[in-house]
């Protein structure tokens, strides 16, 4: 059995209760379960994405009876629910109902461990890769600032993870090509969500226009030589417009703790305030600062990054991240 098949089969197991007759058996990308006499097809969705369930959902002439994954985003559950599909994940949470078995579970919360062999330089070169920089030591150590060996040493580890491949050519020209960028990309956004800083700060504002507000306060942190770069939603209503509203600010600045947050809100004459619609937060890694660019007078974060954020932003916002996705990181 495929190690998905394994996985389902285990989360499954793990929920049912225990007075449930229950007999599996291999199936392509998961495992067929007959479940008190009824026959049912339970498939494997990796970390349990939105565009991992709607993959899952669209391979199959018959839509599967159960969806099991890592970690099922809230936009993954909301899809599973609309198609009237079951869900489990490895957290333990799960929603289930089959005739006469109900199973309604809130799980327990995921740890956010890393994972095996990332680092933040693996980090800041997969996002510098995505952002489309070319994958040679040099290349990488110009835009990320990063040093020239842990460009190198990054760019191995994402190679023996098979997620960049190494060309034919030799020498220090030679580049690196990136395997499959789909697969880049969920692997970085895991990556990017279990060593997110946890640091952020709520900020008061009381701009009716926060793109506009954000412009006049990015004056004052150019003064006091501070870097910031928009991300989350606003930073997607510049690169690829989709949702209507926005409601809150994210923004990356140059400091690492409370104290200096409270100072760059404090340049911009603001205090923190619990809800505020302004979110400070340190940057995630040096590529985040590097790689972000100017776009209608405000600075951006890179688009990898600002779709790891929408992915938390609830189902609206990973809406977003595959527009954005679709949008940008096609080009």
């Amino acid at each position: 059995m495929e190690r998905g098949g394994t996985r389902a089969e285990q989360a499954l197991l793990a929920v049912l209760p225990r007075s449930v007759d229950v007999r599996a058996g291999a199936a392509e990308d998961g495992v067929e379960v007959i479940l008190n006499g009824r026959n049912l097809q339970v498939k494997w969705a990796g970390e349990g994405q939105l565009s991992d369930v709607r993959r899952v959902l669209a391979q199959h002439s018959r839509r599967p009876d159960i969806v099991v994954a890592r970690l099922l985003s809230p936009g993954a559950r909301a899809e599973l629910a609309d198609a009237g599909v079951g869900w489990v994940d490895e957290t333990g949470a799960a929603e289930i109902s089959l005739g006469t078995i109900i199973v309604a579970r809130s799980g327990k919360p995921a740890k956010r461990d890393a994972p095996k062999r990332w680092t933040r330089s693996a980090l800041a070169i997969a996002e510098a890769a995505l952002s489309g920089v070319r994958a040679t030591a040099s290349a990488m150590h110009d835009a990320t600032g990063l040093s020239t060996g842990s460009c190198v040493n990054a760019l191995r580890i994402l190679t023996d993870l098979e997620l960049l491949e190494a060309s034919a050519d030799r020498g220090r020209s030679s580049a690196r090509r990136i395997v499959d960028r789909e697969r880049l990309l969920r692997a970085y956004a895991s990556a990017a969500t279990a060593m997110a800083p946890e640091l952020r700060m709520e900020v008061g504002v009381t701009w009716r226009d926060l793109a506009d507000g954000l412009r006049k306060a990015a004056d004052r942190w150019q003064a006091e030589q501070v870097d910031f770069a928009v991300t989350g939603a606003l930073a997607a209503e510049q690169l690829a417009p989709y949702l209507t509203t926005v409601t809150a600010a994210e923004v990356y600045v140059s400091v690492e703790t409370v104290v200096g947050l409270e100072a760059v809100a404090a340049s911009a004459g603001l205090k923190p305030v619990d809800g505020g619609r302004l979110i400070l937060r340190p940057f995630p890694t040096v590529s985040a600062n590097m790689l972000a660019t100017q776009v209608d007078g405000l600075r951006v974060a890179p688009w990898p990054r600002v779709y790891v954020d929408l992915l938390h932003a609830g189902v609206r916002g990973e809406d977003a991240a595959e527009h954005l996705k679709e949008v940008v990181g096609e080009r």
